[in-house]
This record gives structure tokens, C-alpha cells and sequence, in this order.
């Protein structure tokens, strides 16, 4: 076994499920356990972690091995905001160090942890070092280019389209109007677009207008003519408060009179998918693994800057550079780096600049 270093790390899960988020909390657990760190989960969590229901990881069974979302650690969208007093307790009561929360836009957009920094200055027990792994659908989470999920997602999204168009088969001239989630991000909408061969996909990040939309039916239009007579068209569940999916069928239907008739299609909750592709199983992992091995150099950091003032002593001192020389005069056989290395990228940046203004 290895080495205790007295640190206990909590993992806990916010906001709604996405395939992979079992096998980033496994990894974190199993490399934790590794860096000899005392693990513990949370189930339902802030609210969880407000009323206690914190113990070991494997006392109400461990996740699926293939990392399903089935009967693993269920999240809730609760906010800690309303429990600072019995979430401050409870961290002083199990001794935690470091908290691990893998989530949504509720835990890695912000939302959570800018209400824990808040309450930093009334309950000192919350300055401890937080982790954000990203695992949402949406794929919306601020400073990430992927998200746990949202692969799982856009697949099952993808093979749905294709069911959908292949129903069709024996059918001539028709147009399906599929909603898509990812609350205000165009991510499943636009990539399950480019995967399946969409005529057009409406997103919130690029603003459309009724003109738009009759420049997709006259285009649906002139291809009723060619050999292809489908049409896919996908729309973000938020990309716009009127156009909504019920808008845009009625006015393909009434447009579309005589030359096409349409279908439309909310595919809800199964887009949250089943097993998770080996790249969300892969990504969570890896990203279970780089937390624990963040959040472990940060509460190490924390403990020598405890440390030094302890001793009275800067942490760092400019003068224990010079502490090879000591060596060299006394006639040691050693060698000494004089190399001073600097970022020029600043510099870079300028004269790039420069020469493009020129």
C-alpha cells in the first residue's frame, strides 16, 4: 500500500447526468488512492454534502467498471449558497483538504464555486483548494474546449437523424425539423449538422431572422427537384424565444405546400445516451487523473506557504542560487547553469503586430 499523506480529497457530482462521469470519478478515486490520499464521495451533492451523506467510496456500491451512467453517483442542481453553515461543518467534521467536483454549467461555469469563494470571507473552512472536472452535454463550460458527454451526445444525436431520415425511405419529398438540446450552445446542434448532413441548423450563437428562414425552404425547395428528396433540419432548443420548433414546422409546412410535407421530432432526454463512447470513457480518465494531481500540488503548496512564515523565512530568497558557488571554491567537481531563460512572446506578439500594420 502506499504511503499516507494524511490529505482527505472529496469527490462529489452537480447538475444533470453525462455518460463518462462515472469513470472520471473511479479515476479519481483510484489515483487518489494511489497519492496515499484518505478519499471520500459525496452523493447528491452540495446537499449532500450539507446533511453528511459523505463516506468511503464502495460502501453503497461502486460505479459500473465500464463507466455507465446506470447506478452510479446520481448529481442534483442544488447550490451551495444555502448550506455555507452545514457545508462549512461538515468539511471541518471529515477533515477535508481538497474538493473534486465534476459537473455542469452549475459546478464548472461558475455558479458554484463563485458562491464558495463568496463564502470565504464568513467560514473560513471553505479556503481549501476546489477542482472542477466539466461533464455536461451542452458542451458549454467556460475555459473548456470539451466536455464529459457531450461526445455520447453527439453520437446517439447522429444515429437518431439517420433513423429518422431512413424512415423515410419510401417516402418522397420530406423535411424533418429535429430540436436539439444543449440549452443556449449551438455545439450538438452544429456538429450533429456536419455528422448527418443537415440542411440547416439554427443555433442561439448565430442570429437568424425570418429571411434566413425562407432562404432554407426555397433551397429545400429546389432540392425536392434533384435525385435527394430529404431534408434534415436541426434547432437548438434555445437558439431563439420565437422561432420555436413548432414555428419553424408550421412554416416549412405551409411554404412547402405541394412540393414537400414535414415532420418534426423532440428528441428529449435520450440524447444524454447510453454507454458512453470510448472517448468520454477515455476523457474522463484523463481528466480524473490530472485533478487529483492538481489539486495535490496546490495542497502541498498550501502547506509550505504555512510553513515558511512558520520559520520566518521568505519562500522564496534570491541568494540560494548562489549557493553552488560555495562548491566551486571549494574546489568541487561540479557544474553550474548560468542560463537565464524568458518569455519573449510579448515581444513576438508586437512585431507581429507592427509588421501587419506596416
Amino acid at each position: 500500500p502506499p504511503p499516507q499523506s494524511g490529505y482527505t480529497l472529496a469527490v462529489l457530482n452537480v447538475g444533470a447526468p453525462a455518460a463518462g462521469m462515472n469513470a472520471a470519478v473511479r479515476s479519481t478515486v483510484r489515483i487518489g488512492l494511489i497519492h496515499g490520499h484518505r478519499m471520500l464521495a459525496v452523493h447528491d451533492g452540495f446537499e449532500g454534502l450539507a446533511f453528511g451523506r459523505v463516506r468511503p467510496p464502495g460502501k453503497r456500491g461502486p460505479p459500473n467498471p465500464n463507466g455507465l451512467i446506470q447506478g452510479g453517483f446520481h448529481p442534483r442542481r442544488t447550490l451551495p449558497k444555502k448550506y455555507f453553515e452545514e457545508i462549512s461543518a461538515n468539511i471541518s467534521n471529515f477533515g477535508i483538504h481538497g474538493l473534486i467536483i465534476i459537473g455542469g454549467f452549475e459546478a464548472s461555469g461558475g455558479e458554484a464555486i463563485l458562491e464558495l469563494m463568496e463564502g470565504r470571507a464568513k467560514y473560513e473552512e471553505l479556503c481549501i483548494p476546489l477542482c472542477i472536472i466539466p461533464a455536461t452535454v451542452s458542451n458549454n463550460v467556460p475555459g473548456s474546449d470539451f466536455s464529459i458527454g457531450a461526445d455520447t451526445a453527439l453520437n446517439t444525436i447522429t444515429t437518431t437523424c439517420d433513423r429518422i431520415k431512413q424512415s423515410a425511405a419510401g417516402t418522397k419529398r420530406r423535411v424533418f425539423i429535429i430540436e436539439t438540446m444543449g440549452g443556449f450552445c449551438g455545439y450538438l446542434a452544429t456538429m450533429a449538422g456536419l455528422a448527418g448532413g443537415a440542411d440547416a441548423a439554427y443555433i442561439f450563437e448565430e442570429h437568424f431572422n425570418i429571411h434566413d428562414l425562407q432562404v432554407n425552404v426555397e433551397h429545400l425547395t429546389e432540392k425536392m427537384k434533384t435525385t435527394v428528396k430529404r431534408g434534415l433540419v436541426l434547432r437548438n432548443e434555445r437558439c431563439n424565444e420565437n422561432y420555436t420548433t413548432d414555428f419553424i414546422y408550421n412554416l416549412y409546412s405551409e411554404e412547402g405546400k405541394g412540393i414537400f410535407d414535414c415532420r418534426k421530432n423532440v428528441l428529449g432526454h435520450m440524447q444524454q445516451g447510453g454507454t458512453p463512447t470510448p472517448f468520454d470513457r477515455n476523457f474522463g480518465t484523463k481528466m480524473g487523473a490530472k485533478a487529483v494531481a492538481w489539486i495535490t500540488g496546490k495542497i502541498k503548496d498550501i502547506t509550505l506557504l504555512f510553513l515558511f512564515p512558520r520559520h520566518r523565512i521568505p519562500k522564496e530568497q534570491w541568494w540560494l542560487k548562489l549557493r553552488p558557488i560555495l562548491k566551486i571554491l571549494a574546489k568541487y567537481n561540479i557544474e553550474l547553469d548560468t542560463s537565464e531563460k524568458a518569455h519573449l512572446e510579448h515581444i513576438t506578439r508586437k512585431r507581429i503586430s507592427l509588421e501587419s500594420n506596416i
